[in-house]
This record gives structure tokens, C-alpha cells and sequence, in this order.
């Protein structure tokens, strides 16, 4: 049942997200060129966080009948206008977060828990399973996955926080256009000279092994989290590293990929030469314009979307149309679950 003092308010709009910019040690301005945002801060950004509801950090919307409202204060007057049938997170939150991530230099050797890990270390409701869309790769990339087969865990706590992680890792070249899994308990680190989306459940907890011996950006040593590290990673995992997406036709010159149904989120690709229809779901969706523009269109209303642009479309919307503004257009649909 409803909460009595719930708004009950419909959104019959999509929501443009602003961004919010994170600066580190690893990151730069690459994200200028792909996917061609204005980065409005200095230093280096490795991250943006397109949608996100966090007590830390909160998406504020931008334009339309609910500018300057935030998603966390949409989620507690309109829960249901907003993710519909999908459960928010234990927290309340929505329940899932969109990021663009660039890396100039490899990011940390790292893993974040599953949700039992996490409640064992007392972050609970803080399991996170993340996943990679590839925007673009530098010749000779590489992504650190998985462990390498045979790497058991008491040979592995030997090397734990020395470089000696790196070679215990299995690595895999990545290009543009490449789709990564990435469960909750993978060791994994991001190679020098990516730039792509991560979709993830809403969480934030992430553990360090290994952080190339570097300085963080107060050139101080950045904390390692060896024994939180070692309780979280899936001694049994095997990820299969990058997967090409294997692009359909969905009628009127479009092709489509499903990527991902995972507990919390599923991820399609779309490549877009005229409308796409989507029926109401009854649940939340977002869309990220990787390439080109595009517009969203319901009855005679249309909504434009600038390359980069992330769009939350709440349950409440109900059917609509995605169409290129131009020749074609890429875009991403994540669809909450759960």
C-alpha cells in the first residue's frame, strides 16, 4: 500500500539529468571529444555521473515542468510516478546509477562486493554489479577481468597489494563498441586510453589492491583495502571479457542488441536511422545518447537530446518515440528491474 502522505503525481515528461563531474587521478578531458560534452570544472575529470540518487550525490533536473527539482526529492513525493513496478533500493533510492568514465591512465586494481560481502563489512544494501559500454579505445587498450585460471585464493594473498596482482589477473584487448560484464566480486581494473558508459547498481563501495604505486591527486599514496578486498572477490569467477554486440534489425531501418538483463538493470543498444516505438513498461527507463542527436516524442510533444545527453524516462510517461535528429543516431536504454 501506498504511503498516505505520498504526492500522487504523475510525471508525464522526460527528465534531462545534469551531470555531475568527478575529478581523479586517472582521468582528464577526453570526454570533451567522446561522447563531446562541456566539462564546466578544472582538473582532471575520470568520471561523470549521469544519473545517480545518493545521499552524497543527487541528479538535478534540468529544464521542463520539474527544473531544478532533484531525483531524490522526485523518489520521495513520487515513488511510484517514477520507477513504477521496480522496487527501489533497500535505502529508498532509485536504484540504479549511469556514469561516462574516461581513463588517461589505468584506474586502480579494485573489486566491489557482492550484497552478502557487503553486509558482512557493514555496507549493507551496497553490493554492486556494474557493466561497460566501450565509446572508444586507443590501439592496444587492455581491461584487467577476472582472475587467471588456476589462481586460487591462497596463492593470490601472497601478491595482494604488489604488483604482483597484475599478473595474476587475466587481461583482454578492448575497441570501440565492445560490451563488458562486470559482477559484484570481480578483480578488475580499466587500462589507459578508454573512455565508455557504466550502468551499475546504485552503490559506491569500492575496494583497492592494487593503485599502480602512484600519488592521488593530494600526492599523497591513495588507501589500500586489502582484507575488505580479499573478503570480496569471487574466488570462482571466470568473467569471459569483452563481447561484440550483435546488432538486429527492429524494423524501419533500426538495429537493436540486447546486452544485459542483470538483477537490478538491463542495457540495449540501439542504432537509430528513423523512429523507434516504445510501449508503456511500468517502469522506469533512461537513455543515453552516445552518438548524434535525437529527439523523444509523445502525442505532438517533442523533447530534444544533444550527443552525451542522458534522459530519465519515469513510469509514468507511458508510450513514446525515439527518433534521430539527423541521419542517425546511437543511444543506450536502461530499463530498471527488480
Amino acid at each position: 500500500m501506498s504511503d498516505p502522505d505520498t504526492e500522487r503525481e504523475s510525471i508525464g515528461e522526460p527528465l534531462q539529468l545534469n551531470r555531475i563531474f568527478m575529478e581523479k587521478i586517472w582521468g582528464g578531458r577526453v570526454l570533451e571529444e567522446t561522447p563531446g560534452i562541456e566539462i564546466e570544472v578544472e582538473g582532471p575529470v575520470g568520471e561523470t555521473w549521469e544519473l545517480v540518487d545518493r545521499e552524497d550525490h543527487v541528479s538535478v533536473i534540468r529544464g521542463g515542468g520539474f527544473a531544478e527539482r532533484s531525483l531524490r526529492g522526485l523518489m520521495m513525493s513520487s515513488p511510484e510516478a517514477i520507477l513504477g513496478k521496480t522496487s527501489p533500493s533497500e535505502s529508498g533510492h532509485f536504484p540504479i546509477m549511469i556514469k561516462y568514465l574516461c581513463a588517461t591512465k589505468p584506474l586502480s586494481v579494485q573489486v566491489h562486493p557482492d550484497n552478502k560481502a557487503a553486509e558482512r563489512l557493514g555496507f549493507k544494501g551496497e553490493g554492486k554489479h556494474e557493466c561497460w559500454y566501450v565509446l572508444a579505445a586507443e590501439p592496444d587498450s587492455l581491461i584487467y577481468l577476472g582472475l587467471k585460471e588456476g589462481v586460487d585464493a591462497s596463492e593470490f594473498v601472497d601478491v595482494a597489494d604488489t604488483s604482483g596482482v597484475v599478473d595474476h589477473l587475466q587481461h583482454f584487448e578492448v575497441k570501440t563498441g565492445d560490451f563488458i560484464d562486470v559482477p559484484a566480486g570481480t578483480l578488475h581494473s580499466i587500462g589507459e586510453g578508454i573512455t565508455l558508459v557504466e550502468v551499475q547498481d546504485n552503490a559506491d563501495v569500492t575496494f583497492r589492491l592494487y593503485d599502480w604505486d602512484r600519488s592521488g591527486l593530494n600526492g599523497e599514496p591513495r588507501e589500500l583495502h586489502k582484507e575488505q578486498a580479499l573478503v570480496s572477490v569471487d574466488w570462482d569467477a571466470r568473467p569471459v571479457g569483452p563481447a561484440r554486440p550483435e546488432l538486429q534489425s527492429c524494423g524501419g531501418g533500426n538495429h537493436c542488441a540486447q546486452l544485459i538483463e542483470a538483477e537490478r538493470f538491463s542495457v540495449s543498444l540501439y542504432d537509430l536511422a528513423s523512429y523507434q516505438e516504445f510501449d508503456a513498461s511500468e517502469r522506469a527507463a533512461a537513455y543515453v545518447l552516445v552518438e548524434g542527436r535525437a529527439r523523444i516524442a509523445a502525442g505532438e510533444e517533442r523533447w530534444s537530446m544533444e550527443g552525451g545527453d542522458t534522459w530519465l524516462v519515469p513510469a509514468s510517461f507511458g508510450s513514446h518515440r525515439v527518433m534521430p535528429e539527423g541521419e542517425q543516431a546511437k543511444l543506450l536504454r536502461v530499463e530498471t528491474r527488480g
